[in-house]
């Protein structure tokens, strides 16, 4: 666990890589306190050997900067960020695509045992989450 300098929070931050419906790709949690830039490729390398044939990931505005080219460089998918139109920063705007992943964490706000880091290791974290997208997968398929 580790402390958020930006939004003075201890914890875990956890990166989730979902498909267009939502669903998870893949799962990364670590401490609050590391870099995006440093946990972000714990994730992203999941998906390289799970599925070869992916083309195209989107992001948002954190992941701009050199992302793009070593993504590109390293596994041969095209890293498209989706930034914030100009015209009206301060309101809050719906963005193609963007909400997807901002649905996947709402998700798990359902699940009790993630409102609060309970865990010990990030890897019991990481399990938790999947067991919850995993109970979430099957009352999809149910209804």
């Amino acid at each position: 666990r580790g402390i958020d300098g930006n939004k003075k929070i201890k914890g875990r931050k956890e990166h989730i890589i979902v498909d267009t419906l939502g669903l998870p790709l893949a799962v990364a949690i670590h401490e609050a306190n590391l870099h995006d830039s440093k946990g972000t490729p714990q994730a992203i390398e999941k998906l390289a050997y799970k599925f070869p044939r992916l083309v195209k990931i989107l992001a948002d505005g954190g992941y701009r900067g050199d992302w793009a080219d070593w993504v590109k460089k390293k596994f041969g998918w095209i890293l498209e960020v989706v930034l914030r139109p100009d015209e009206c920063p301060s309101k809050f705007q719906v963005l193609p695509k963007r909400w997807i992943v901002e649905r996947s964490f709402s998700w798990l706000e359902n699940f009790r045992r993630l409102t609060i880091d309970y865990e010990f290791l990030a890897e019991t974290a990481e399990a938790m989450v999947q067991i919850a997208f995993i109970q979430i997968m099957l009352n999809k398929f149910i209804e």
